[in-house]
């Protein structure tokens, strides 16, 4: 019975679909290649190829201008639904920030496929051992704290602003234009911390270069096998439960064309479930430490309404909000 499952899970959807693609689906990225979700992307495009769960091509497309802005107001201006996009945060934070005229509602949702987590990372060699100890040392401000972060006004500084907000303390934030470029910059001890995702991180992590505090989650990550030094995801405790009260948690979800009906949209869950059921998508989500929450519907758009309604708080609170 096992076994019939799997087969199901990996056949191709089209024969009994109601709509199907009946040419190229274009896939943007609204972000640079070799990004978090410019992998994430190309991994779904390989999955899709591999088990031929798709008869039309689907093709990864970069568009990364103004903070991912260009690759927004392209689906926006989307005309049908043979045009996806895989989206994080920067739906919200890029018309917020930058004032151009998007919102997540000019196009339609479709899923989200996972959470990518964030943690608090300090050197190998760093005093602090705990959130405790950093939060302590940040608090009395007798050295200058440096966070290194992607960007300027994106995910990296908010949460950034965000332990300020909690704690009263100070930091001098550095951007970086990748998380390769962020985890090379702590190991080097030229800034203090970093909130990179675990997977900008695990190799200095293994190596003993850098070492991970805390998880900005609700809950630890629930993956269990030995990275480094005999511990696991899952042995990293919460922030807030060190005493840091910030919780942040990044989104990797899927949207089309706002003219793209029911049946459309059903398509494109359809397809990512069968996705997310193969062994290949499983390992990527184990390797790159990602919480595994899956929405669609109803659901989804109730989070996306209230991660809005967050990352105006945070922004507003922060000074990110672009004038009017």
């Amino acid at each position: 019975m096992a076994a019939c499952a799997a087969g199901l899970a990996l056949s191709p959807i089209s024969a009994s679909a109601a709509w199907e693609p009946t040419k190229t689906v274009e896939f943007v990225v609204p972000a640079g290649t070799g990004g978090g979700a410019d992998q994430m992307a190309r991994m779904l495009q390989g999955v899709i190829q591999k088990h031929s769960l798709m008869k039309q091509s689907l093709v990864v497309i970069n568009k990364s201008g103004g903070a991912g802005a260009e690759g927004f107001l392209e689906m926006k201006g989307a005309k049908d639904p043979h045009k996806i996009v895989i989206t994080l945060s920067n739906v919200f934070t890029t018309p917020m920030a930058t004032g151009v005229p998007f919102s997540w509602k000019d196009i339609k949702p479709v899923g989200m496929l996972a959470l990518d987590q964030f943690v608090l990372w300090v050197n190998g060699s760093s005093p602090y051992q705990t959130t405790g100890d950093f939060v302590t040392a940040l608090k009395e401000g007798k050295t200058q704290f440096k966070m290194g972060g992607t960007g300027s006004k994106q995910e990296d500084q908010i949460i950034t602003a965000a332990i300020e907000q909690a704690t009263g303390g100070k930091f001098v934030y550095v951007p970086y234009k990748g998380g390769g470029d962020v985890a090379a910059q702590l190991v080097g001890n030229h800034v203090t911390s970093t909130v990179n995702n675990p997977i900008e991180a695990v190799s200095q992590w293994r190596a003993g270069q850098l070492r991970p505090l805390c998880v900005f989650d609700h809950q630890p990550m629930p993956y269990k096998e030995p990275v480094a030094e005999g511990k696991s995801w899952s042995d990293i405790p919460t922030c807030k439960s060190g005493g840091l009260d910030v919780e942040y948690t990044m989104l990797r979800g899927i949207f089309t064309a706002k003219s793209a009906n029911d049946e459309q949209v059903a398509y494109y869950n359809n397809l990512f479930e069968q996705v997310v059921a193969t062994p290949e998508w499983k390992e990527f989500m184990e390797r790159g430490a990602f919480n595994t929450t899956r929405l669609k519907g109803p659901e989804f758009e109730a989070w996306l309404t209230k991660a809005e309604t967050t990352h105006s708080d945070l922004m507003t609170k922060a000074g990110f909000m672009a004038k009017k």
